[in-house]
């Protein structure tokens, strides 16, 4: 299996391409790996990745001034990983994304991803409709946050991604449902998967 592999079966799936673009698209990627807790992206810096994982966990996080960590979302194999709203618009970054585990991804920049979208039409309808996908996640994760009890909340977080549980500290897990460590374990025990 070739290196970029696992993300031309990832694009096909949702649209694909033709064999030029494909293979155009392919071609800017190249591999990257990075040992646990590394800090891809840093809040007031500009994203100028565009990961696609391979393997590992990542989670992208806010600081507040407080200096409390919020877990904004997870991701890991078969997604794409970065802070997406800083590379798509190529401002500072408000929030930092680090790795969670040793992770094995593609990169790449923002350059070579915008000159392919110019260049081909259908690049840039891909590159839309991936973003609408993760625009339409996005609101889904609002109205968990605004509606769903914490209960709720973690019964679809481990609905979705139930590998989570065991491989990334609980600490993150209970900042991603917006839940004390001491709730989340209470929780834990009490809830069943």
């Amino acid at each position: 299996m070739g290196e970029t592999d696992q993300l031309k079966n990832f694009i096909t799936a949702i649209y694909p391409l033709p064999v030029l673009e494909m293979e155009a698209f392919l071609s800017i990627w190249k591999p990257y790996q990075a040992k646990r807790k590394t800090l891809l992206t840093r809040a007031g810096e500009k994203e100028r990745h565009l990961y696609f994982v391979m393997e590992g966990i990542q989670r992208v996080f806010y600081t507040g001034d407080d200096g409390r960590d919020a877990t904004i979302v997870f991701t890991y194999p078969q997604s794409f990983s970065g802070v997406a709203d800083s590379f798509l618009t190529q401002t500072n970054s408000r929030f930092f994304c680090e790795t969670l585990t040793p992770s094995v991804f593609l990169k790449t920049d923002f350059n070579q991803l915008d000159s392919l979208m110019m260049r081909y039409h259908e690049i840039e309808r891909m590159i839309r409709i991936l973003t609408n996908h993760a625009f339409s996640g996005v609101l889904h994760r609002i109205v968990e946050t605004q509606c769903f009890t914490a209960e709720e909340k973690f019964k679809s977080l481990f609905a979705r991604s139930p590998h989570l549980l065991n491989l990334v500290p609980h600490k993150y897990i209970a900042s991603y449902l917006g839940v004390d460590a001491t709730n989340f374990s209470k929780m834990l025990a009490k809830i069943r998967i």
